[in-house]
């Protein structure tokens, strides 16, 4: 018996676009729809919220995915399920490689797989890749902007903690030796969601890619480097919605 309305995200179908922005944070949809032409709010429940507008005249809509990997592939899935098949991930992150400092731009490539839900989907030596076209229109809108960025893989995983506290951790070793390999092979940054978006992404047959806003380096701190805390997402999200203006004519042509 199929739903009237998806079952966590509460949108049924004409109620988002094929385009769509995916925050964690419920409370950045409205902030993020404030970019959009004629946008409302679609639908509200758990720690899915959906505003629903256009861009130059193409209806797109952001939701909130909460986070963590489980939540996200719950919205990605629903959102799929209604008529989406572009996604944007844009978040924050931790940096890691000592050139990542707080406030810059990561544009994550691809995503290690230190989570559990892409497991579910894809055998771990599939690749958790982004997609090449929509993570090129986030550089390109990057470098319009004028913003410091950096373009890379980025590390998912999912415990906050596991990766801020590590050393109290029953399995601090496997942890605190995997981190290192992380710098050693020069991942970017540290976040919680690329990794299974990118894999669930291949799955559906859609596509996605992710744009992040720095909040601070613990390599840097560790280091003796100067380094900064912010919490503003507004360039990240402006890059986000430059990047489906350039996916959108892209697509049109």
């Amino acid at each position: 018996m199929r739903m009237a309305k998806q079952y966590h995200i509460a949108c049924g179908a004409g109620d988002v676009g094929k385009y769509v922005i995916l925050p964690g944070d419920p409370g950045r949809c409205e902030k993020i729809a404030t970019h959009f032409e004629n946008a409302g709010l679609v639908a509200r429940n758990r720690e899915f919220v959906t505003y629903t507008g256009e861009l130059d005249g193409v209806k797109v809509s952001v939701t909130s995915t909460g986070i963590g990997g489980p939540s996200a592939a719950i919205a990605m899935e629903e959102l799929c399920a209604v008529g989406a098949d572009t996604f944007v991930r844009v978040g924050t992150c931790g940096g890691i490689a000592l050139p990542v400092q707080a406030g810059d731009l990561v544009i994550a490539t691809g995503a290690v797989r230190a989570e559990g839900t892409s497991r579910e989907y894809a055998p771990i030596e599939f690749p958790a890749v982004a997609d090449f076209e929509l993570a090129l229109a986030l550089r390109e809108e990057a470098a319009a902007m004028g913003a410091r960025f950096h373009t890379g893989v980025v590390q998912c995983k999912d415990s906050f903690y596991g990766q801020h506290s590590p050393e109290r951790m029953p399995v601090a070793d496997e942890l605190l030796k995997k981190w290192e390999a992380w710098k050693r092979l020069g991942v970017l940054a540290s976040e919680m969601e690329s990794a299974a978006l990118f894999t669930v992404a291949a799955a559906l047959g859609v596509r996605c890619a992710s744009v992040f806003s720095v909040v601070w380096n613990q390599e840097r701190k560790a280091a003796g480097l100067p380094d900064g805390e912010c919490h503003d997402t507004e360039r990240a999200i402006r890059c986000a919605v430059g990047a489906l203006r350039r996916r959108i004519a892209a697509d049109r042509a």
